[in-house]
C-alpha cells in the first residue's frame, strides 16, 4: 500500500490541475465513491444481477440525494452523508465491461480506489446476507473481474448474498439465475437485506469500514461453504 502522504500530495497535484483546467465545470470533490454495480434498461432492473444498483438507490435515498448527472458512463447522484461528501454511481456500461466505467470514475472525482466502495450481488453467499471487506480478488462475479483488471484490488466491497437461502437447493445456470427476478417468496427478504446494505454503507461512510465490518459481518461469520476470495 502506498504511503497515506504520497496519496495526499497526488491528490493535491490532481486538485490543481482540475482548477488550472476543470474551470466552473469541474466535478466536486469526494471523500467516498460508492459504485453499484448492475445493468442499465428496464428488463434488468429487478434482477438478482441487479442488487447493486438496487443498494446504490437505497444509499442515495438515505442522503436524499437525486441521480441527476450523466459522466463517466454512469448516472451519479452528488452531495454529502453526514461530514462526508460522496457520489454514488450506477455505471451504465454494462456489467462485463464495469472497469472502463469506474476508471472514469476514479479519474473525475481525482481519488484512489481505496476511497471506493464498490457493492453488487454474490452468489457464494445466501440471500439475505451481507459482508464488507477492505480488498481482495474478485471471486466469480464478472463485474468486479472487469474492475479489478483495471484497477486493482485494494478498494472496499460490499457483498450482497442473493444464493438462495436454502443450500440444498440447486441453482442450475448460473448466468440464467442471476439474470432473473427473485421470486415472488424471496421479494420481501431481498427488499430486507437491501436495505441493509444501504445501512451498512452509511456507516462505513459515517464511521468507518471497521465499525460496518464489526456491525454486519457477524451474522456471516458462521457461514458454510461461502468463498472468501471477492
Amino acid at each position: 500500500m502506498a504511503p497515506l502522504f504520497g496519496v495526499h500530495r497526488r491528490r493535491r497535484a490532481l486538485d490543481r490541475l482540475g482548477k488550472l483546467f476543470g474551470g466552473a465545470n469541474a466535478p466536486p470533490r469526494v471523500d467516498w465513491l460508492v459504485v453499484g454495480l448492475g445493468n442499465p434498461g428496464d428488463g434488468y432492473a429487478t434482477t438478482r444481477h441487479n442488487v447493486g444498483f438496487r443498494v446504490a438507490n437505497a444509499l442515495a435515498k438515505r442522503a436524499r440525494l437525486e441521480f441527476d448527472t450523466k459522466s463517466a458512463e454512469s448516472r451519479i447522484a452528488e452531495g454529502s452523508l453526514g461530514q462526508a461528501k460522496i457520489a454514488i454511481a450506477r455505471p451504465q456500461t454494462f456489467m462485463n465491461d464495469s472497469g472502463r466505467a469506474v476508471r472514469k470514475l476514479l479519474d473525475r472525482y481525482r481519488l484512489e480506489p481505496a476511497s471506493m466502495i464498490v457493492v453488487f450481488d454474490e452468489i457464494d453467499l445466501p440471500l439475505g446476507r451481507v459482508r464488507i471487506r477492505e480488498k481482495g480478488g474478485p471471486g466469480t462475479h464478472n463485474g468486479m473481474r472487469s474492475i479489478v483488471s483495471v484497477v486493482g484490488e485494494g478498494f472496499p466491497r460490499v457483498r450482497v448474498g442473493v444464493a438462495p437461502a436454502d443450500p440444498q437447493t440447486e441453482i442450475g445456470d448460473l448466468a440464467q439465475y442471476v439474470l432473473a427476478p427473485f421470486s415472488a417468496d424471496e421479494r420481501d427478504q431481498a427488499e430486507r437485506v437491501i436495505g441493509r446494505a444501504g445501512e451498512a454503507l452509511e456507516v462505513a461512510i459515517r464511521d468507518g469500514l471497521r465499525r460496518a465490518m464489526d456491525n454486519f459481518n457477524k451474522d456471516a461469520r458462521d457461514e458454510k461453504g461461502a468463498r472468501d476470495d471477492g
